[in-house]
């Protein structure tokens, strides 16, 4: 199952470069996670310091 970002991102960027497939990019308010190219690998999650980054 594909991770979601949510409101509770800073947009700090620490999960952009965690992420193993390049699947995540700026949004309009936050970042966001492209689901076609998530891999559910989980990168994302542990690498955001808010926790703002659950599966969907």
């Amino acid at each position: 199952m594909p991770r979601k970002i949510t409101d509770a991102c800073l947009s700090c960027g620490s999960c952009v470069d965690s992420c193993p497939a390049g699947a995540i990019f700026e949004g309009d308010s936050h970042y966001e996670i492209d689901a076609s190219a998530c891999l559910d690998c989980g990168a994302c999650e542990d690498g955001c310091p808010n926790g703002a980054i659950v599966a969907e």
